[in-house]
């Protein structure tokens, strides 16, 4: 079947999904799988639940008054995701494609907060940033929206140039490049060709770059790979095209801009400007005006355990524990350490996806703390176990052990740090 007579389908149905256990009536059903699952086993369930129409990609036995509901494909996957360009074609709206180390999720609720204040906006549900969630995202694109924003997760190269393809994005922004899934990309120099990738699209397609005036490295690439007509600047450069500056005020971003607006954000952390002015820069490019922008920024409440400010009794936490990389590890230990506080201490998990540099790494975090001035540095995983017999730290091999000791504590006017990767789920402390 061609994509355009799967897309006649499509539009007769009432939403998508990839499980059975969310079918809706009336929905259609792509059949996906992987080492452990195979969609195309529960396709007659799905059709038996109210799905409407089943992709598959092997041969099912349904029953005769269902066959004419089943869409038998090469490649469920692939045909999921040629069926999410046919319809952002379709559509027609301006598409922005962002990236980045460390952010980009923050960045695109932050946009998104922005653009909708004036256009149907379309945008990233959670963490659907990878070759399912991508494509998902686009076919859930209302018939009126104006402005989408795609974020893609990437922890190999050629991975976002693979994106670029079926998402045909108009504008790309890449919040940084830093130490994140080196195993996969091969280091740092990896992580920054294959983030840039988003560059080169955009560019080879004469879209327009959104790009940090703070970082040497993305302003390099994007001279690369495009004209410098079609670079948007944004940072602290008066020169740019949108400029702030970092107020000092509590645990929270507060950002002075120009026309002397101040903003005050509900935003743990001094890492979040670059995020906050992406997303001013691009609410700027589309004619929003700035007190819209700056109400819809003062008025985010982070949640997904991002750079939240959660108050317990007399304690003070800063919960960023959706994930953690070396970079995003030590702008969160440089902000806190900056922080006008007593009694402050931090619990640190373990990094995920660093292969050879992992023990590197972890003893540079290590290392950092060890020049705080903390009441108390707690670490969690593996990774940390070099930290087993160092009287400096409280080590704990898993969250389990951790939480044991944690939820004892007597803890009162402290200001604690919690961070680590999504696996250590180091939100399951404060339950």
């Amino acid at each position: 079947m061609k994509i355009e007579e799967l897309y006649l389908l499509f539009m007769q149905c009432t939403g998508i999904t990839t499980d059975t256990r969310s079918i809706k009536d009336g929905c259609m059903f792509f059949a996906l799988k992987g080492e452990k699952f195979n969609g195309n086993l529960f396709a007659s369930d799905a059709l038996k639940n109210g799905a409407k129409y089943v992709v598959v990609d092997e041969q099912i036995h349904p029953s005769d008054c269902e066959l004419a509901n089943v869409v038998l494909v090469d490649n469920v996957l692939k045909t999921m995701q040629q069926l999410g360009l046919y319809h952002r074609q379709q559509i027609g709206c301006k598409v922005i494609a962002l990236t980045g180390s460390n952010g980009k999720t923050t960045t695109k609720e932050l946009m998104a907060a922005i653009l909708s204040t004036l256009f149907k906006t379309h945008f990233t549900k959670g963490n659907l940033n990878n070759h399912i969630g991508i494509p998902l995202t686009l076919l859930e694109m209302p018939a009126d929206t104006e402005i989408a924003v795609i974020e893609m997760g990437a922890n190999h190269q050629l991975e976002i140039k693979g994106y670029c393809d079926y998402v045909e994005p108009n504008y790309g922004l890449i919040t940084n490049v830093g130490k994140a899934h080196l195993e996969g990309f091969g280091g740092e120099e990896g992580v920054v060709k294959g983030k840039t990738e988003l560059y080169e699209y955009v560019g080879r397609k004469g879209g327009f770059l959104f790009v940090s005036d703070r970082s040497e490295r993305l302003i390099e690439r994007a001279n690369a790979f495009s004209v410098e007509s079609n670079i948007i600047y944004y940072g602290e450069n008066e020169a740019s095209f949108v400029s702030g500056q970092i107020v000092r005020n509590g645990e929270c971003l507060c950002i002075a801009l120009p026309s002397g607006s101040s903003i005050q954000t509900q935003l743990v952390g001094d890492y979040n400007f670059d995020n906050a002015m992406a997303a001013i820069c691009v609410g700027k490019y589309f004619g929003i005006d700035e007190i819209l922008m700056v109400k819809a920024l003062q008025e985010y409440v982070p949640s997904n355990n991002r750079s939240q400010k959660i108050v317990v009794g007399t304690n003070t936490i800063i919960l960023d524990a959706y994930n953690a990389n070396p970079s995003s590890m030590q702008e969160a230990l440089k902000n806190f350490a900056l922080l006008d506080a007593n009694n402050k201490m931090v619990v640190l998990g373990e990094m995920m996806e660093l292969g050879e540099f992992s023990t590197e790494e972890h003893q540079k975090i290590a290392n950092i703390v060890l020049q705080m001035n903390l009441m108390k540095s707690v670490f969690v995983g593996k990774q940390f176990a070099f930290l087993r017999h160092n009287t400096a730290f409280l080590y704990f091999e898993n969250v389990a052990q951790l939480k044991d000791w944690y939820t004892q504590q007597q803890f009162s006017y402290t200001t604690q740090l919690i961070k680590g990767s999504r696996s250590n789920a180091l939100e399951g402390l404060l339950k």
